[in-house]
Order: structure tokens, then C-alpha cells, then sequence
């Protein structure tokens, strides 16, 4: 496979990700960076500056972010447990049913695209895209 084609094939796959990501966030009124906040926080608590780096934003605009996610009653902020002088955001039970939710959505509307490939075929695109975007696992 030439770099090309790899290229080629990483964009139409992310053109279909991002389409399928955001047809589910406009029906919740929910732009992609706020759909990608639920995904972060589904599992964990983050700091509010680890969570700015990650998104690329600078504090002002996560601040705004949270803001509006918490005026809807999906995140909360609160100190974290082994710093005081440090603000953690997490999902709210309404935050983490809304965020479990989309995710079932965006599995449910991936499932023609995935479940062309076999199960090991599958498990094999998860380990070689964990070794291309360096996550662990």
C-alpha cells in the first residue's frame, strides 16, 4: 500500500466518523467538541488544564465550554481529591447517560462499516490504530 493510499484511506475513514459524529451531536444540540468532552469524561474526572491541552483549547474558551455544560446540567466542576487547589470536571448521571447514549448511537452507526471486517480482522485495526495514535492497549 502506498503512503497515498494510506493517507487516502485514514481521511475517507475519519470523513465518515466525523460525518456520523456530527449528525448525532446536531440532534442533540451538541457541537463536536462537546461530544468529544462527554467521550473523555465518560470514564474519568480531568483537570480543567489537562483537559484544555487535550482539546487544543486555551482556558478561556474550555471555561465557556464547561460553562454551557453545566448550565445543561451534564458536567460538574469540583476540587480534586488529591490537589485542593485544583478544578476537576466531570460528568454529571445526566452527563454520563447522555454520553453513554451517543455512544451507542455512534457504535450502532458504524456497525455496517465494522461489521464487514472479521473479528480478528477487527481486533487487528484496534492495534494497529492504538500504535499509530500511541494510545496503550
Amino acid at each position: 500500500m502506498t503512503s497515498d493510499a494510506l493517507v487516502d484511506a485514514l481521511v475517507r475513514s475519519s470523513f465518515q466518523v466525523v460525518g456520523v459524529l456530527t449528525r448525532i451531536g446536531a440532534e442533540r444540540d451538541l457541537s463536536l467538541t462537546q461530544l468529544r468532552v462527554l467521550g473523555i469524561l465518560r470514564d474519568r474526572r480531568s483537570r480543567m488544564t489537562e483537559l484544555a491541552a487535550f482539546l487544543g483549547l486555551d482556558k478561556s474558551t474550555l471555561s465557556g465550554l464547561v460553562d454551557r455544560a453545566e448550565r445543561r446540567g451534564l458536567v460538574a466542576r469540583g476540587k480534586n481529591p488529591h490537589d485542593r487547589r485544583v478544578v476537576d470536571v466531570f460528568l454529571t448521571p445526566a452527563g454520563l447517560e447522555l454520553a453513554e447514549q451517543v455512544y451507542d448511537e455512534v457504535w450502532r452507526a458504524l456497525a455496517p462499516m465494522t461489521d464487514q471486517l472479521d473479528p480478528q480482522d477487527r481486533g487487528r485495526l484496534v492495534q494497529l490504530l492504538h500504535a499509530a495514535l500511541n494510545l496503550p492497549g
